[in-house]
């Protein structure tokens, strides 16, 4: 029971969580909702002030006519009393007949036509100097004192008979009780009344009913047009900003459109006004901007022309050259020494040149958008192996371990010639910059997408420039020899190659602890990243040492997964150590955007570059 109704609670927290932010998505995305509810709010506000201020004037007004029209009733009411008890003694017996006839008089006098403004009212004439139903304060009471009175005296409260005793008039507003049960307001005027002998007291109770009900009228009456005038102004307010709103949302349209490529959106002009003016200018940018996008387009083609046609050119004087440069190194056993090591130089840098050619073209179909894939379901193990065979001859000559670790299997719908020329550069580059240093290649893969992460312990990436080392032709170290022979151009083709796919090439690095660069490619052809198996930012230190040569099946540290338990490893602090589990759950389907896309700071102490665009050195 108690985990069902954990269960629902869960479920309407959950429920509620989703109406509040669809709420605050909506406050957000719209002006004109914004505008029109805070327009209400402050009308609220000043509706709701003026409205208490109208019914307090109201009110007061009231009150102050009632009081007026009720002193001058209880003047004239006295007069009559005195006119009427002028040789009555109270103190007499026999005398409470003669004070019942006059208050009954009193009362008929009222309800005619000079008693109209107070309206009704109630009299209470009492003789006595205590409260009626009391013993007075000296102790004794005088004969009939207490039954002295003619009216409802039960309703006059003492606050109000001591001024009375004293001589003077004096009113108060209480609550008296009515027929149903309810307090009935009401104004009590009370005022000494001379007689043969001693002072009466004459008290006139005038119920505040009709004041009342008139108060409740007002009320809702104001309530009603408050509510009148909000939704007027909900709807004022509506209308203009729609006025305003609307060609802003135009705007914004016709600007995604724009930016998504249809360069002929234009903005609609009405007027002259301040909207129209910013149409027109909105026109005139986006005819500036068509007009310099035609021309780096034609520019582009023209550029990328230029390289296929030099490239396919130069085909023809390279085959020449090449032929004749075989001729010599052929003959070289009959060369003397300078001759033989000119031609191998020869030979040598042909090889580089044509790589170079080759380079070229591939890069110009690419830019041209006409590269194709040939996609085939492979285990991307083969494609390690393959690609680690074509680098041992590097391996070989700088002496350095290189460890795959490929225990897991990694089946997917991938183009193998790009892949593996992928592979081909990274771990070439690896092997550049890895100062013989042991490599390690790890390959994983879950429901959705395939990974090979290359890592070395070199030199590594310095801060700000993980942003440039995809750029064609760009060098960290230019003085640097290169055991690859490269061309300055394999890393921007591989990122070219992993886009292509719907992946990601991705890179991180530290100066002096090396460098880390991961391919992530989808299981599926055609489907959408949205995290790598494997992480980008390393966990632990460099692997113990190994022996030169490739070593598959080895147990990489570097490349780690996170424990199963999806829990962030405990980093060291110390020379050997990163800071970053490396997990990156918000990658982008855009061929190797990760996370912010700029440089970032790792591990405890050290700086490092993160590539936001997937880039290796």
């Amino acid at each position: 029971m108690a985990d069902r109704i954990a269960g629902l609670r869960r479920r309407v927290e959950l429920a509620l969580a989703e109406r509040v932010g669809a709420v605050r998505v909506l406050w957000r995305r719209s002006m004109q909702l914004r505008v029109v509810l805070s327009t209400v709010a402050m009308s609220s506000v000043v509706v709701l002030v003026l409205g208490l201020v109208l019914q307090t004037q109201i009110a007061d007004r009231l009150l102050q006519g009632k009081q007026q029209a009720a002193l001058v009733q209880a003047d004239i009411s006295r007069q009559n009393l005195e006119r009427d008890l002028a040789r009555v003694d109270p103190d007499r017996d026999g005398t409470q007949s003669t004070l019942d006839d006059a208050l009954d008089r009193l009362t008929s006098l009222g309800s005619g036509a000079d008693s109209r403004d107070a309206g009704a009212f109630e009299a209470v004439l009492v003789a006595g100097t205590e409260p009626v139903g009391t013993t007075s304060t000296t102790g004794t009471t005088m004969p009939g004192e207490e039954d002295r009175s003619s009216g409802p005296a039960d309703v006059v409260p003492p606050q109000l008979r001591d001024p009375v005793l004293k001589g003077f008039l004096a009113t108060k507003y209480v609550t008296v009780p009515s027929g149903g049960g309810a307090g009935v307001p009401a104004l009590i005027v009370g005022q000494p009344v001379r007689t043969a002998g001693r002072n009466l007291q004459l008290y006139l109770v005038f119920p505040l009913s009709a004041e009342q009900r008139t108060l409740a009228l007002i009320q809702s009456t104001l309530a009603l047009a408050g509510l009148a005038l909000l939704g007027l102004l909900a709807g004022i307010s509506s209308i203009v900003t729609r006025q305003v709103v609307r060609p802003v949302r135009q705007a914004a349209d016709v600007a995604e459109r724009f930016a998504d490529g249809h360069l002929d959106e234009r903005m609609p002009v009405y007027g002259d006004d301040e909207v129209a003016r910013l149409a027109e200018s909105y026109n005139e940018m986006a005819a500036s901007i068509q007009q310099q996008i035609h021309q780096l387009e034609e520019f582009g083609a023209l550029q990328r022309r230029f390289t296929s046609d030099v490239s396919h050119e130069l085909r023809t004087p390279l085959t020449t050259v090449r032929m004749a440069a075989e001729v010599l190194h052929d003959q070289a056993e009959d060369l003397d020494a300078v001759a033989r090591r000119s031609a191998q130089l020869l030979v040598d840098e042909l090889d580089r040149f044509e790589s170079l050619l080759g380079d070229l073209l591939e890069i110009s179909r690419l830019d041209a958008g006409v590269a194709e894939l040939a996609v085939e379901r492979v285990d991307l193990r083969d494609i390690v192996r393959r690609s680690a065979e074509t680098v041992r001859h590097l391996v070989d000559d700088t002496a350095t371990p290189l460890l795959l670790d490929l225990t897991e299997p990694a089946e997917a719908e991938v183009d193998p010639r790009r892949v593996e020329r992928i592979l081909r550069n990274l771990l070439a580059n690896a092997i550049d910059h890895g100062e013989s240093r042991p490599i390690e290649v790890r390959v994983a893969a879950d429901d959705h997408a395939v990974a090979v992460v290359v890592r070395d312990h070199g030199v590594g990436l310095k801060p700000g420039e993980a942003g440039l080392v995809f750029n064609r032709f760009w060098r960290a170290d230019p003085s640097r020899q290169r055991r690859s022979g490269g061309t300055g151009l394999g890393l921007a083709i591989s990122l070219e190659d992993a886009r292509l796919q719907g992946g990601w090439l991705q890179a991180w690095g530290e100066t002096d602890h090396g460098a880390v660069f991961r391919l992530t490619l989808p299981r599926t052809a055609g489907d959408l990243l949205r995290t790598s198996p494997l992480p980008l930012i390393p966990v632990t230190g460099a692997p113990a040492d190994a022996e030169p040569g490739i070593h598959e099946a080895a147990v990489t540290t570097g490349t780690a997964l996170p424990p199963p338990t999806g829990e962030i490893p405990a980093t060291r602090t110390g020379d050997d150590g990163f800071g970053d589990d490396g997990l990156d759950d918000d990658g982008l389907d855009d061929g190797g955007i990760d996370g912010d896309g700029g440089d970032g700071a790792t591990g405890p102490g050290r700086p490092g570059a993160v590539s936001g665009r997937g880039e290796a050195r």
